[in-house]
């Protein structure tokens, strides 16, 4: 596996973890989460199977689908004893009174108790919300139940929203937050530039100390699937990174694996002690089985090593 520089080139992967490192690690697995989309709700059941209890499972809002399209995975979600967390997307959401519908419907049928909160990439929103924290501040989350927000950040920048509004939208969601009672954390977007997520991660620390971050990243994927993805989310450094392999050794690497990616973040974790960093986030794109076995299968070889 390769790991990238800034430029997207491909650099030596980790040698070895520490023992801080190490105990980073074991942290940063114990505070994993994923993604199911609805069009995966038959692979729930076997995810569950194994997964570690009360894993969050977040179910992505998808463009096009009315926005209760998410109940139907959100149940199953939580009767196989795991923490499903819905994304709501300001420019899908008709109105305050569907919005406060699906929400109540989340928390009080599927124990729901937190949301990630997100705009959305259509042209024209369909309702009152142009943004995420226009309908942060309707107050329709708390009136619902929700108890805690997750709020987006961009290693990369994003693609139609300068780094100045991006900032000051953050703060604005962090103080909207606090006002009104909600727990806050972040989920990042997810890149393959190390130096960039490192860059994120010390600016969070330093505007928000005290607000929990998760580095997101790609689960296990073909790389193919990779840059599709990549291309959608704006993500050119991953797509500079995964251009740099070539077709042949994008033929040898079947799954992409994101191992080294959390080996890096748990060494930043471990020169950074009071970094905010707790968990990741996988984009399982599609493949939400073959991420949940690897999360399985790396919680079990960690558990294995510090016995």
């Amino acid at each position: 596996m390769f790991e990238h520089d800034d430029s997207g080139a491909p650099v030596a992967a980790h040698a070895g973890l520490g023992a801080g490192a190490q105990a980073a690690l074991e942290e940063l697995l114990s505070g994993i989460s994923l993604e199911v989309s609805w069009r995966e709700a038959a692979a729930i059941d076997a995810a569950a199977a194994v997964l570690p209890a009360g894993t969050c499972i977040y179910v992505p809002s998808v463009p096009g689908q009315p926005i209760e399209r998410a109940l139907d995975v959100l149940g199953p979600i939580q009767r196989h004893g795991l923490d499903p967390v819905p994304h709501l997307a300001a420019r899908r959401v008709a109105s305050r009174d569907q919005a406060l519908q699906f929400l109540s419907e989340a928390v009080n049928r599927h124990r729901v108790h937190r949301v990630m909160l997100v705009g959305g990439d259509e042209p024209q929103p369909g309702g009152p919300y142009a943004s995420s924290i226009e309908l942060l501040r309707s107050g329709v989350l708390g009136d619902a139940g929700v108890r805690e927000i997750g709020v987006a950040a961009y290693p990369e920048g994003h693609p139609k929203i300068t780094l100045e509004r991006l900032w000051q939208a953050f703060d604005d969601k962090v103080a909207l937050a606090r006002e009104q009672g909600l727990g806050v954390y972040v989920v990042t977007q997810f890149s393959f530039a190390p130096g960039r997520i490192v860059a994120l991660c010390g600016e969070l620390a330093h505007r928000a100390p005290e607000v929990p971050v998760y580095v997101g990243m790609p689960g296990p994927s073909d790389p193919m699937a990779l840059l599709r993805y990549a291309q959608r989310c704006g993500v050119s450094a991953s797509r500079r990174a995964l251009s740099t392999l070539g077709s042949g050794i994008a033929r040898l690497v079947t799954h992409t694996d994101p191992g080294e990616q959390i080996a890096a973040i748990a060494h930043y974790c471990d020169t950074h002690r009071n970094g905010n960093v707790v968990g990741v986030h996988l984009f399982s794109f599609g493949g939400a089985l073959r991420t949940a076995r690897w999360v399985a299968e790396r919680v079990s070889a960690n558990t294995a090593l510090r016995a």
